[in-house]
């Protein structure tokens, strides 16, 4: 199914959508029999909210009021719900953090009311958030979806074996949190460790040499203007690491990087086999202050750019 990232867009959605769906939540919750599904009726948000905020507050909080997760036949029209799942992700987006994490946790609750509507939400959010391939993938809301797992009165204890290593592998280097250190390989020999580098922002760059995505990558970055002007000014360091043992094929796509990039590679695997980082995608992109704390985590290479040139010109 198509993601709808923009859902029409969701601001004119949250200033539009009020009350035509009002009258639907006086409907029994214990109704499973029927198969009358054709959408999810939204609950209507009350008149004297005005402000877009105020309005995607209410709707994340009470986004799922009018259905009912007992009803199994919502797991056979994904077609209604995989797109109400999407839209509901992408509001997530428009409210504070803690907000959408405690909506979503509650969201996995309430499913707990039937273990297949519980396994196929929570496979959705596999897809959504947490699939490398998804464009909506989102590692702060996935994390609640984890805690709620744990915690589910549906599962057995070996059911939560993959949700408590994904939620412990999710806590290490989440953004405000201070990166990991490991050392690196110079082409040469030389050797230097992440936490010895010094610059007001470092970029810490994941990679395999000859991806597809990472040759794009490389290219975004070389081409962004904000990356360039900042590494000559010396307020940025990019450190460029190749975490597997190839390593003829890293020299092989050498001259493919900038020479004014740290580029380096996991002499002892640490990373990998330490679990230090994520790298179920790849490339990824971390970057981190001076104190290398995180600021973004698994970012795009825009992603990047739009925060360096926001940061540089405040």
């Amino acid at each position: 199914m198509k993601m709808n990232i923009n859902i029409i867009p969701v601001l004119c959605f949250l200033l539009l959508c009020s009350c035509k769906n009002g009258n639907a939540s006086s409907q029994s919750t214990n109704e499973t029999v029927q198969d009358t599904i054709k959408s999810i009726t939204l609950p209507a948000i009350p008149t004297m909210m005005t402000a877009p905020e105020q309005r995607a507050d209410f709707l994340v909080k009470h986004y799922w009021d009018n259905v009912n997760f007992a009803d199994t036949n919502y797991i056979h029209h994904p077609e209604v719900t995989e797109q109400a799942w999407a839209d509901y992700c992408d509001i997530l987006n428009h409210v504070p953090l803690e907000t959408a994490q405690e909506a979503m946790r509650k969201t996995i609750e309430r499913t707990n009311a039937n273990k297949k509507v519980f396994t196929y939400i929570t496979d959705l959010a596999d897809k959504y958030l947490y699939d490398p391939n998804s464009p909506m993938r989102n590692e702060e809301f996935y994390i609640p979806v984890l805690d709620a797992m744990l915690d589910s009165p549906l599962l057995e204890e070996i059911e939560k074996v993959r949700p408590k290593a994904r939620r412990e592998l999710a806590q290490k280097n989440r953004i405000g949190t201070k990166a990991l250190n490991f050392n690196y390989t110079l082409a040469s020999g030389a050797q230097g460790s992440f936490y010895q580098l010094q610059a007001e922002y470092i970029l810490l760059f994941i990679n395999n040499p000859g991806c597809h995505a990472c040759t794009e990558t490389i290219d975004a970055l070389k081409n962004a203007p904000i990356i360039n002007q900042l590494l000559e000014q010396k307020r940025l360091t990019v450190l460029s690491i190749y975490p597997d043992e190839e390593l003829d094929e890293w020299r092989k796509h050498l001259n493919e990087f900038p020479k004014e990039w740290v580029n380096g590679y996991d002499k002892t695997f640490a990373i990998k086999e330490q679990q230090l980082y994520d790298l179920k995608a790849i490339p990824t992109l971390y970057l981190l202050n001076k104190e290398k704390t995180v600021l973004l985590k698994d970012a795009t290479a825009q992603a990047v750019e739009e925060y360096l040139l926001i940061r540089s010109n405040n």
